[in-house]
């Protein structure tokens, strides 16, 4: 049985400038996966840099609202919500509110920083 616990994985400011800790790899966990699991945090008034990753990702929102850029679509995303990105799609989050953002982040497969291209 594999347990990760959130409080006990590394922080991390990712290129995107949002602040996460990754909760499963399959390069650094003993499981059977192909997708990487993080939990990440945007702050109040921020937003993550412009980028686009060569696998898909889903966000799913945790707690906050926020708007979601994704290729020529904004919408306004809330606690609750999971949002799909495609494969080579550019992206972007934004805390336009005054409390943090919290959303767990799969990629699959699983990230790599070779996928990711900041703009």
């Amino acid at each position: 049985m594999l347990i990760k616990r959130l409080k006990d994985c590394r922080e991390i400011t990712a290129g995107d400038r949002t602040r996460l800790r990754e909760l499963l790899h399959p390069d650094r966990d003993s499981a059977e996966i192909r997708y990487s699991l993080a939990c990440a945090w945007l702050a109040p008034g921020a937003r993550s840099r412009v980028h686009r990753l060569k696998t898909a990702e889903v966000y799913y929102l945790v707690r906050g609202t926020g708007m979601m850029h994704i290729g020529g679509e904004t919408a306004l995303v809330t606690a609750g919500d999971a949002v799909y990105i495609p494969p080579g799609s550019v992206q972007w989050f934004e805390n336009p509110g005054k409390d943090e953002i919290e959303f767990l982040c799969v990629v699959d497969p699983a990230w790599r920083p070779e996928d990711e291209e900041v703009l």
